[in-house]
């Protein structure tokens, strides 16, 4: 119960810096809401866990609710970094690009 609460209040603080950068225009509408959900489901898994627990017995698993969140969290980590890996990937090929052609136009 102390690490529930210790979790809800870091979430509770990591959406209020949240809205006050939105507030601010730091961050993009979509990025905002992307993050603002991510955080709110997270506070609700926590605040589920048991709930959580009992699913994960009843399908069989041998491991408790929060070791599914934290293997959840490892997967849903590893998908982003590729997701940004790619972009910048993408990224390093277009500015290739960019300057292959000025280069080209300059030596012209």
């Amino acid at each position: 119960m102390f690490q529930q609460t210790i979790a809800l209040i870091i979430i509770a603080i990591l959406l209020s810096r949240l809205i006050w950068q939105k507030q601010k225009k730091q961050i993009p509408k979509n990025e905002f809401l992307f993050w603002f959900l991510f955080w709110f489901l997270a506070a609700i898994a926590i605040s589920g866990i048991k709930w959580i627990d009992k699913i994960v017995s009843k399908l069989g698993f041998s491991g408790s609710g929060i070791d599914v969140l934290l293997y959840l969290g490892i997967i849903i980590l590893f998908y982003l970094i590729f997701k940004i890996r790619i972009r910048q990937e993408k990224q390093s090929r277009e500015i290739t690009e960019i300057i292959r052609k000025i280069s080209l136009k300059n030596n012209n």
